[in-house]
């Protein structure tokens, strides 16, 4: 156990430890660079300085508004120096969501990135009793500035740097003074669940929780991951598995280098090479789509070769899983397979991976075999918010596609009598600030209630089966978990995403969102001119019938009260900007069928009458 009990000690500690090594990396363009972590100390200093200039105080809030870079978890790492309790907000949130968590939280500093998060806050200003000052990362016009009220302070990046260096020089001693008097007891952060219903609930975690979940990956890894590692960051560090990608530098003290922007992962990957990679299932679901979907373009013997391939590498994995020796036989083909057809895809991640781990959400089975043919093992893991991310992981020594593993480090898991998991650890939130309510509701005898559906396996290894609030109960009183259903939709090529209804129906129907792009080189010969909008090939019945064929091929994988009767399109994609998922990436079930209501009944009717 490591005896450094917050995070900003363990900072110090890592950064003296070693301050010639490579560090924080970062991308730009074809460009790969690097701060030492003697440089990294520095970084974090002169910010730490800069908000002691705007007279921070221990405990106080401060939000960070940005996308995911070096500049976020600078400010992370100095404002945890600071003793001050860090709120992150998501980029993606509207400004009302914005004012909401600012006000739960009753922030007094706000970082915030460019324009765009600069007119939220012109927006909502009025409104915001707590906050003093505003940082912002980029050059924010003098137009917008001036609209700002007398009410809050605005500094711009560069003169927060130059105030931090000035301030520094005038009390030197400060900066460890502070690490130093900081206590495990001391609140770390407020992180507001993006919530699938109502207002999102304030996590309030402790500088004990995040040092204990640190020291439990480590516990559990420390044989895995070496200093030699490199990480390529890019998930939003607003949300509780982006930030311990970030933070497990401290204790691993691996490169970790930040990505350009999610949208730029793809080519960053070559750029940074990275030999591990935290991501969410839906980076794998589109990798395996689009392999499949070239595949499909290409002539009947690659067709055939491909076939092969996947056939001869999955007979030699499915015997190492199961713990037996392959043939040589099986060796040779499993090893000329990966020539001729994986390692295209194991180059498209960089060429150096190790492994990958997967996180946020249930991972396809079929995607972790699919990609293990590649030499990408993908250990699947499982943490909430309130856990501070993971708490159970596939160990690297052996992964069981469809489980999320086992407890890490002092993680302690039970079932309840209705098959929700039930955990115990020291890495777990100390309430919902101000909602004295819920912390109530999330515990039962000292145990956390996740909300999750799950068995062991008979490996004793953990399996979610569903949300427990998902659970679907038809009026034929069968039990259906839907997101393994939803999951399996997905693989379809002109799937983006599906939600299952039917609780206390007689049978199950489907709201799709389908893949506009997808469709593209299928266009012509279909007979459809252009490049249709996503509703005008929402309503085509040629899209239809195509979509039916894929909803057939996921009947023919469940079971008769599992399958789907019937469906619709929606005539617009499932997005955080139309507020129908997270921030996370997860349905708001409530929402999307609140919108759909009308369409839902319709289709009922219609099946129930023939």
């Amino acid at each position: 156990m490591m005896k450094e009990s917050t995070i900003s000690k363990l900072f110090l500690k890592k950064t003296a430890k070693t301050p010639h090594r490579k560090a924080i990396g970062w991308v730009d363009g074809s460009d790969l660079h690097f701060y030492n972590n003697d440089e990294y100390l520095q970084k974090v200093r002169t910010i730490f300085y800069g908000l002691s200039k705007l007279g921070i105080q221990t405990q106080d809030r401060v939000a960070i508004l940005a996308q995911t870079s070096k500049e976020w978890h600078f400010f992370d790492i100095a404002a945890l120096c600071a003793r001050a309790v860090v709120t992150p907000v998501y980029p993606t949130y509207m400004a009302q969501e914005v004012e909401y968590i600012l006000n739960h939280s009753e922030t007094k500093i706000l970082i915030l990135e460019n324009e765009a998060q600069f007119h939220k806050l012109l927006e909502i200003q009025s409104n915001l009793p707590h906050l003093k000052y505003v940082v912002a990362l980029k050059d924010i016009s003098e137009e917008s500035v001036g609209k700002l009220s007398d009410k809050i302070i605005f500094q711009a990046y560069q003169q927060f740097i130059d105030n931090g260096v000035l301030e520094a020089q005038n009390s030197p001693k400060l900066f460890e003074a502070s690490i130093e008097s900081s206590e495990s007891s001391d609140l770390a952060s407020i992180i507001y669940t993006s919530g699938t219903t109502g207002d999102p609930k304030g996590a309030v975690i402790s500088q004990r929780a995040f040092v204990v979940m640190l020291n439990n990956v480590y516990s559990t890894l420390k044989t895995n991951i070496l200093p030699t590692d490199r990480t390529l960051t890019f998930l939003p560090l607003s949300h509780v598995f982006g930030r311990c990608d970030s933070m497990l530098s401290l204790v691993f003290d691996f490169e970790c280098v930040f990505a350009e922007s999610l949208d730029k992962v793809v080519d960053n990957l070559q750029v940074a090479k990275p030999t591990i990679l935290l991501a969410v299932p839906r980076i794998f679901e589109k990798v395996y789509s689009k392999v499949l979907e070239n595949i499909q373009k290409e002539n009947e013997l690659k067709k055939k070769v491909f076939d092969w391939a996947i056939g001869a590498s999955s007979a030699y994995y499915k015997k190492i899983n199961d713990d037996k020796s392959p043939s040589a036989l099986e060796i040779l083909q499993k090893n000329l397979a990966y020539k001729l057809v994986f390692e295209k895809i194991y180059k498209r991640f960089g060429g150096r991976i190790r492994f990958l781990v997967s996180g946020g959400a249930p991972l396809s089975p079929e995607i972790v075999r699919f990609l293990q043919n590649a030499n990408l093992t993908i250990l699947e893991g499982y943490g909430l918010t309130e856990t501070v991310a993971p708490c159970i992981l596939n160990p690297p020594v052996r992964q069981i596609p469809g489980a999320i593993g086992l407890p890490l480090g002092d993680v302690q898991v039970k079932f309840a009598d209705d098959g929700e998991i039930l955990l115990k650890t020291e890495a777990l939130f100390s309430s919902y600030y101000k909602n004295e309510e819920a912390t109530k509701e999330a515990f039962k005898d000292g145990w956390f209630l996740t909300g999750d559906i799950g068995e062991l396996t008979t490996d004793g290894y953990v399996k979610i089966t569903d949300r427990k609030k998902d659970i679907i109960i038809t009026s034929g009183g069968k039990n259906v978990a839907p997101q393994n259903i939803e999951n399996i939709m997905k693989l379809e090529k002109h799937i983006s995403n599906a939600m299952i209804v039917g609780d206390q129906r007689k049978f199950l129907v489907a709201i799709i969102s389908i893949d506009r792009e997808a469709f593209f080189d299928e266009l012509d010969s279909l007979g459809i001119q252009g490049r249709p909008s996503y509703e005008e090939l929402s309503q085509d019945p040629k899209i239809f019938e195509i979509i039916d064929r894929e909803v057939q091929n996921v009947n023919s994988q469940l079971a008769s009260y599992e399958s789907i009767k019937g469906f619709f399109i929606a005539p617009s994609d499932f997005t955080v900007e139309n507020g129908q998922i997270t921030p996370s990436l997860k349905l708001k079930k409530k929402v999307i069928l609140k919108t759909y209501q009308k369409e839902v009944d319709a289709l009922y009717k219609k099946l129930e009458s023939r």
